[in-house]
């Protein structure tokens, strides 16, 4: 059945908005810490936004030797933050650039073997490392209900109520309607508490009036990349771990669609992500990673069209060439965004559940499984100063609550099921004690 082009293009913002706020934080970040200018900032924001877009492409659009095909939206990874500003304050910008376009390029000539990996992604790692990405996100949420960490704000009244009303909105929404209003829930809840925000006198719009209405990207702008040994080696590190979140967006999405996912779609996912890093580099932004708050979107709208996210994707490059137009989703609040978030990250954990429904639950190893992967993912979470200690080169892989849970759900699925012990004759029953 064919959609109405209004009706795609609503749920491909729905789509941006869900991801933006985590899409231009990144650059915020890493540029604030490297110490670039406001009018560097703002060109490194579209240029991440621009890049995002070409990166969704490449990943939705299925081809012989790119692209999963499955309704992915891309954005930078959080994985990277850390790691990029050390390197930027050790070795410049150059030596990021350079690290990102190695790291780009080694993921797309190991993608043929961490596509064989299949075999170690049954329904019960994969509906684990779901249910992890869901549950860690979910702090992210909280902390946006209240206004965000930091903001003198935080938890106040009329934060709780903006954030609270959204949500409640969105499921009046959900709850009485059907069809394209239900599908596009998520995108009238921002809108309808931006507007109650704006006669609070919580909306600033100078960031719009600040921006250009238009800019041209060039390629290298801030730096040409050099090659030092170490940045590539933790870069590279940095993109196997997303590789690993990655695999768990896949299989989510592989089990809202109902297509079974084959080692060639893997390969040609994890490759598109490698190219991904490499135009990244190449254009002077970050690489990226599939965004899973989108997979709760999907799951949560029921619209599963592949054409909404080439919409989202279209939408995301020309912002990126039209500042003031990006600058415009900019406004709105933080605990507006908050209350959408916990319905879509909500909407992931329940993803994971559905995925574990397949598991045989009578057997006490995937109950372990499930119990520690699950306990590891949400306590490195909570407490993310846990492995502070380690050397940093081990902090890559401890830092994040989805990569430590989903490492220990692959770890013990392999200890337990792939490589299990040959049953041994069962002793005598019949033995008698004197």
């Amino acid at each position: 059945m064919k959609q109405h082009p209004l009706k795609t293009a609503s749920l491909g913002i729905q789509h941006v908005l869900a991801m933006y706020a985590g899409a231009v934080i990144v650059p915020l970040i890493i540029g604030g810490a490297l110490g670039l200018s406001s009018k560097q900032l703002a060109y490194l924001v579209s240029l991440d936004i621009l890049t995002s877009g070409i990166a969704t492409l490449l990943q939705v659009w299925q081809n012989r030797y790119f692209g999963i095909g499955l309704p992915i939206v891309l954005g930078c990874t959080f994985t990277a933050v850390g790691p990029i500003i050390a390197i930027g304050g050790q070795y410049g910008l150059s030596a990021i650039y350079g690290s990102i376009l190695v790291s780009g390029i080694i993921v797309m000539l190991i993608a043929t073997f961490f596509g064989k990996m299949i075999r170690f992604f049954p329904p019960v790692v994969t509906g684990s490392v779901v249910t992890i990405i869901g549950t860690t996100l979910i702090p992210v949420a909280m902390n946006n209900v209240a206004g965000d960490q930091g903001s003198p704000d935080f938890g106040s009244i009329t934060n709780i109520t903006l954030a609270f009303g959204t949500l409640l909105f969105i499921i009046i929404l959900y709850r009485f309607f059907k069809g394209f209003i239900r599908a596009i829930s998520i995108l009238l809840g921002m809108m309808a508490g931006t507007c109650v925000a704006f006669f609070m006198g919580k909306v600033n719009f100078s960031s719009v009036g600040e921006a250009s209405w238009f800019h041209m990207v060039t390629p290298f702008h801030f730096a040409t990349p050099s090659f030092e040994l170490a940045p590539i080696i933790t870069m590279t590190l940095v993109a196997i771990v997303s590789l690993v979140e990655s695999s768990g967006v896949y299989f989510a999405l592989s089990d809202i669609t109902g297509r079974k996912l084959t080692e060639k779609d893997l390969v040609k996912g994890y490759r598109s992500e490698g190219l991904a890093s490499v135009i990244g580099a190449i254009f002077n932004s970050f690489p990226y990673t599939t965004y899973s708050q989108n997979v709760g979107l999907v799951q949560f709208s029921g619209v599963k069209d592949k054409k909404v996210i080439y919409t989202a994707a279209g939408i995301l490059i020309l912002l990126g060439f039209v500042p003031k137009i990006a600058a415009l989703t900019t406004v709105i609040p933080t605990s507006v965004l908050g209350g959408a978030m916990v319905a879509m990250f909500g909407m992931v954990i329940a993803s994971g559940i559905k995925m574990l429904s397949k598991v045989d639950f009578s057997s006490q190893e995937n109950l372990l499984i499930i119990a520690c992967s699950v306990g590891v993912g949400l306590g490195v979470t909570t407490v993310p100063n846990l492995f502070a200690q380690l050397p940093e080169s081990i902090r890559i892989l401890t830092s994040s609550g989805i990569v430590a849970g989903s490492f220990t759900a692959i770890f013990l699925n392999i200890v337990f099921n792939v490589f299990k012990p040959s049953k041994q004759s069962q002793p005598s029953q019949g033995l008698k004690v004197s």
